[in-house]
């Protein structure tokens, strides 16, 4: 029961994760004003908000003027849903499932908004940021170590900020990003998670090449890879890590 509560609970946040991504790049609140059609501008009744249910009661169209809704919107409240209810059955009821929900509800939106605008939002990162210090803090009154994370979060954004200097190649953005997951992750899983993003980012890279979707000098969003990695050591990081070490 209390995982169906909690995937209900990522329902609920995905909802608003979705207004955050399609406000922010238009420089717009994300609390005022309230959801309305991007069609019509009608606002949208309270019982047309239920995540999932009221897009497939609707059948995709608005009410009002039966323009077609984003399929991306319950799939996004669908992702976060099930990435909460994935958390509590990894974690439990701790801080790490705290902590993580915050991460994963901030780097979907940056993730997301990067993929469909290539720009990383400074005041998305820098929220994140201050919102994971104060866990930081939070979590060292708890007994929880702090230098480790501390660590990460330099290492994270340090290194990409490197690669931005000596070869421009990455974008500031990115080390923002790094920066951020870094606080929450810790050293050993930033530095694993910035092997995965490389690894994944240069595979990808390479299939566009290959089939000219994109051509050497063409600019290829990095924060989704950098999402991407940053989930999978949130649920199977440790393990891996685990997994490597034990060999020697």
């Amino acid at each position: 029961m209390l995982a169906v509560l909690i995937f209900i609970l990522g329902l609920l946040i995905g909802s608003f994760l979705n207004v955050c991504i399609n406000r922010i790049p238009r420089d717009e609140s994300v609390s005022y004003p309230p959801s309305h059609c991007t069609g019509c501008g009608t606002r949208i009744k309270p019982y047309d908000l239920l995540p999932v249910f009221s897009y497939i009661l609707l059948k995709g169209k608005c009410r009002s003027c039966g323009e077609k809704i984003s399929l991306k919107y319950p799939l996004i409240e669908l992702l976060v849903g099930f990435l909460y209810m994935a958390l509590y059955i990894k974690y439990g009821i701790s801080f790490e499932l705290l902590k993580f929900m915050v991460l994963i509800s901030f780097i979907v939106v940056i993730g997301f908004i990067d993929l469909e605008t290539t720009d990383v939002y400074f005041k998305t990162t820098l929220t994140g940021s201050i919102v994971g210090i104060i866990l930081l803090i939070i979590g060292s009154y708890l007994g929880l170590g702090i230098w480790e994370y501390i660590y990460g979060a330099l290492l994270g954004g340090g290194v990409i900020s490197l690669i931005v200097i000596l070869t421009r190649g990455m974008g500031w953005g990115d080390a923002e990003i790094c920066f951020l997951c870094g606080i929450f992750l810790g050293l050993k899983l930033t530095l694993l998670m910035l092997f995965i993003s490389f690894v994944i980012g240069g595979a990808t890279g390479v299939i566009l090449i290959i089939f000219k979707k994109k051509s050497l000098k063409d600019y290829v969003a990095f924060g989704p890879f950098i999402t991407l990695a940053a989930l999978f050591c949130i649920y199977f990081g440790e393990s891996l890590l685990g997994w490597y070490f034990s060999m020697f």
